[in-house]
């Protein structure tokens, strides 16, 4: 898990590096191998490379077996070990090191990669968002930038006009895919971490407070008016999901699929709460894998993939 030290680089090359991100995304990354078969060749091995950095990233932030601040020194290790890899230095990771490969021939940015840094760090320290703007804030830390990795992999500029519109349109999809999971995951955020997502101006303005939420947690009950909140925020999620959409007719084809993918799979968290009538408080939602298949199979069939 930790972060390779001063002095212990990878003694391996680029390809080595590459087949390592590989290795590492099979075994991390059920629902992205999933993904990977609809990419072409050529692109697999640089989109492992990013898969693992935010796999890698997410797990730096989240390892159960260490403190806060252990946390936060690893990831000052890793982004400075990432900020080798995009000033021309030699990076010492095998994940940093298939990245300074990847971007020798697209146009990946050291900006993406740092903010995903920055939402674990700010993980280690806050747990509570007061407003949605809030969230949408941290989103724009845990969930854009992978959408901005993703279009430098297609070599889509980013900075121009048509780039930024690209990444608005993606960034809406990244949100929307987010805080899907932050809905579906209430409960085990809060047991697992003392942490929620949902803004606590809306709970109030659902007749709610946070000790509502733990008290449904404790005694396996869901009030109404949570319902009647997550319905609003389910309903919510849709419009940015609505929104991200249009991206799928302003990329190539096989990205288009995933893309596909990734709205069909969030809209299926979101049935699933549906189904539960809202309650993401005694049980989470889930989403089965007939259920990720099927979804997968129906992207390449409506895209007509070749």
């Amino acid at each position: 898990m930790s972060v390779i030290s001063e002095g212990s680089a990878f003694a391996g090359d680029s390809a080595d590096a590459l087949r390592w991100c590989g290795r590492y995304s099979r075994r991390h990354g059920e629902n992205f191998t999933v993904v990977s078969w609809f990419l072409p060749r050529e692109l697999r091995a640089p989109m492992f490379a990013v898969y693992a950095f935010c796999r890698f990233t997410d797990n730096l932030g989240d390892d159960p077996d260490a403190e806060p601040a252990v946390r936060l020194e690893r990831l000052d290790h890793w982004q400075a070990d990432l900020e080798r890899a995009f000033d021309g230095s030699r990076a010492q990771h095998p994940i940093n090191v298939a990245l300074q490969h990847v971007a020798e021939s697209k146009p990946l940015r050291a900006d993406p990669f740092r903010r995903l840094i920055e939402a674990n760090r700010l993980d280690q320290h806050k747990t509570r968002y007061e407003t949605f703007q809030d969230v949408l804030g941290y989103c724009d830390l845990s969930a854009n930038p992978v959408g901005e990795m993703v279009l430098a992999l297609w070599d889509i500029d980013t900075t121009t006009d048509e780039g930024r519109y690209r990444v608005d349109l993606s960034n809406a999809t990244c949100t929307a895919l987010q805080i899907a999971n932050h809905w579906q995951d209430v409960r085990r955020d809060y047991l697992d971490a003392d942490r929620m997502y949902l803004p606590l101006d809306e709970l109030q303005a659902f007749g709610l407070s946070e000790e509502d939420i733990a008290e449904g947690i404790r005694r396996q009950q869901c009030p109404d008016d949570y319902r009647t909140m997550m319905r609003f925020q389910v309903d919510r999620a849709e419009v940015w999901f609505r929104k991200g959409e249009r991206l799928i007719d302003e990329v190539p084809p096989e990205l288009a699929i995933d893309l596909r993918l990734f709205t069909d799979g969030g809209r299926a968290v979101l049935k699933a709460i549906e189904r539960q009538d809202y309650d993401t408080l005694t049980r989470r939602p889930r989403v089965g894998t007939g259920t990720r298949a099927w979804l997968a199979l129906r992207a390449a069939i409506q895209l007509k993939l070749p």
